[in-house]
């Protein structure tokens, strides 16, 4: 983040617009719609900043333009020059006005056009009369905190309410109905609301691999849970307010056991929280999230799961590696290499079966037990094999070769992020051409 965004309230004080010509007339007319008083001149004297809460600087000779940024810099006064961003301390956004609702799109200054290209998008999805919605919440503020004094109440009666018909009768412009609603809405609303748990799997990584309905819980959740897999860009979609209680897990080095993680789970829901259990990859597939599920239901909490894109499936689409294909193989097969009191418990017989595509979670530590007890198992030590390390994320790696050379070779390569094995056929980079 470039610049720290802010919203001035320039009602009742002056603002200075140096210069003249269309820029300066429609950075002045933006400024009387927010409240201001204008000054205008068009060359500079240190006496036009006497009592000024902000100026900006368009269409003057450029010793003033100059003279107008130093002068407001020393004195801490907000200045913007129009075009000129080292003379700058804040920047004009693009602007999405559904007053008193407000949007600011800001690129720093490097691209302009594309931030009137995203306000353009914006625009597109807003209805115009927004700020209906925005007044009625404003009309009932104080009766809605009088009525739910508990936060995570409140919140999630507005999220219904802002959201439902009362919120489409306000953007119609039918003010007393919408009132109406909202008054009912009130007197029916719970002072403490029943927690609730959304077991939501994060995808591998990358934020734009996150489902609609994980975005969604996430502007929504009172607490989140998050593990070790779960990359910041994904909580950066979480709303701002929500508390954050990492619970993240590594090999032998566990934060909290799981036996305290599904406690804490259910102790947040009883508190009347919305609780996001954000999980890296998928809940249900070695996730843990069944154990989670079930402590959950035990105890009486709701629990919704929201899958996610699991690592198999995001390491095998950023590698090119096709888990099926018609012409070599029709199943896959997913299984974990991490150990079980010292050992690898899998049916290696069962993996070594030919015709399958093999997916194994973390099996970079435990390759060497692995090729082993397939080679035992009858599966060829030459066998093509991949590893896949941050799969669906932007820096992905692929080591290719085969199920033997990757014992000797992964240690080397291997950057200690997760990685997945894949085993079979389809890992050969010949695979896809011989199809073609």
């Amino acid at each position: 983040m470039q610049h720290f965004p802010a919203f001035l309230d320039l009602k009742g004080r002056t603002a200075l617009v140096l210069g003249k010509g269309e820029a300066a007339d429609i950075k002045a007319g933006l400024l009387a719609r927010a409240g201001a008083a204008l000054r205008r001149a068009p060359g500079f004297s240190p006496d036009l900043l006497e009592g000024i809460g902000i100026a900006i600087g368009a269409g003057a000779a450029d010793a003033d333009l100059q003279a107008l940024s130093a002068a407001c810099m020393a004195r801490g006064v907000p200045v913007n020059i129009v075009d000129r961003p080292a003379l700058c301390s804040f920047v004009m956004p693009a602007i999405v006005d559904r007053d008193p609702v407000t949007i600011g799109i800001s690129t720093g200054g490097a691209a302009p056009v594309l931030a009137r290209l995203v306000r353009a998008r914006i625009e597109a999805v807003l209805p115009p009369a927004l700020g209906r919605i925005a007044a009625m919440a404003e009309r009932f503020k104080a009766r809605v905190r009088a009525a739910l004094p508990d936060v995570a109440a409140r919140r999630r009666f507005l999220d219904s309410v802002l959201t439902g018909p009362v919120a489409d009768l306000a953007v119609a412009g039918r003010e007393a109905e919408a009132d109406s609603g909202f008054a009912v809405a009130l007197n029916a609303a719970e002072t403490r609301p029943a927690g609730i748990v959304h077991l939501v799997g994060a995808g591998p990584g990358a934020a734009d691999l996150l489902t609609l309905r994980a975005l969604r819980l996430l502007g929504e959740a009172d607490v989140i849970v998050h593990d070790r897999l779960v990359g910041e860009a994904a909580l950066d979609l979480a709303r701002r307010d929500a508390e954050r209680i990492y619970v993240g897990k590594s090999r032998a080095n566990h934060c909290l056991p799981q036996g305290e993680i599904s406690a804490l789970l259910v102790r947040l829901a009883r508190e009347g929280k919305r609780v996001v259990r954000l999980k890296g990859g998928d809940p249900f597939i070695f996730g843990r999230g069944g154990e989670e599920l079930e402590a959950c239901r035990a105890a009486g909490i709701a629990c919704e799961v929201v899958p996610g894109v699991t690592a198999a499936t995001a390491c095998a689409a950023s590698a090119g590696i096709p888990l099926t294909h018609r012409n070599h193989v029709r199943s896959v097969t997913l299984a974990t290499g991490h150990t079980r009191e010292g050992r690898i418990d899998l049916d290696f017989a069962a993996l070594a079966r030919p015709g399958q595509t093999l997916a194994i979670y973390m099996g970079v530590t435990t390759l060497r037990p692995l090729r082993d007890g397939l080679v035992a198992a009858g599966l060829s030590p030459a066998t093509p094999a991949a590893l896949v390390e941050a799969g669906g994320t932007d820096h992905a790696r692929t080591l290719r070769g085969t199920l033997d050379s990757l014992v000797d070779d992964a240690p080397r390569w291997h950057g200690g992020e997760a990685a997945l094995l894949i085993v079979g056929e389809v890992a050969a980079e010949s695979v896809l051409a011989r199809a073609a």
